[in-house]
């Protein structure tokens, strides 16, 4: 169905105020913006704003609600004889070797990181989206497989696959903070990958492995 007029208006306006409160948090830090402040600047009343924003953190992680599911859609998306955590390492050497913004590789995610590391709602904002996209991996992958109730091996695989996922987006993030570049970024994470492979169980590799089409 095509977007109407309406709808599309409304997308703009939010991305817009979006675009302004990041640019603000950015240039003075998160706890420093004031909603008000981002309605002036944005031309829109408060009332606009949480309309479309109801938490001040929600304009910083606009974008989450894909970051929630990516694992859970690489899972769902796997191929024939792959298992759940191929299909996670195959996406994300993928993005890592197309230098993907996605990932924090591009210029400029040292900023957005350093307003991370300066806001405690915003680390605890991001510990509760880290704990989403578990939750969403967890009951994706006991859908796969037809898991029972009590089975525990969803939630236990699920963990070890969203610490590969976590541990890589820290580790890109601290080194992005460093100034370093992100093609150079990208290299080393693709070494970081293999590594974790090597430490995941035979168990949790073989895991979920999809029936040949």
């Amino acid at each position: 169905m095509a977007e109407g007029l309406r709808e599309r208006k409304k997308r703009q306006t939010r991305q817009y105020i979006s675009d302004v409160a990041t640019g603000l948090f950015l240039e003075k830090g998160f706890d420093a913006v004031t909603i008000a402040e981002i309605a002036a600047a944005s031309d829109v009343s408060v009332n606009t704003v949480y309309n479309y924003f109801p938490a001040k953190e929600d304009l910083f992680f606009d974008r989450s609600e894909g970051v929630v599911d990516r694992l859970a859609r690489y899972v769902r998306g796997r191929d024939g004889g792959e298992s759940a955590a191929a299909a996670v390492l195959r996406e994300l050497r993928a993005e890592v070797e197309a230098v993907s913004p996605r990932l924090g590789l591009m210029e400029g995610y040292d900023r957005f990181m350093t307003v991370v590391h300066g806001a405690h709602t915003l680390r605890s904002r991001l510990w509760y989206i880290q704990q989403e996209s578990q939750a969403n991996l967890r009951q994706a992958l006991g859908e796969e497989t037809g898991a029972e109730d009590g089975d525990d091996m969803p939630e236990l695989v699920a963990g070890q696959i969203c610490w590969v996922h976590s541990t890589l987006m820290a580790w890109i993030g601290r080194e992005m903070v460093k100034g370093r570049a992100p093609a150079e970024v990208s290299r080393e994470a693709l070494v970081l990958l293999d590594d974790m492979e090597g430490l995941l169980s035979e168990g949790v590799l073989n895991y979920a492995v999809r029936g040949d089409a």
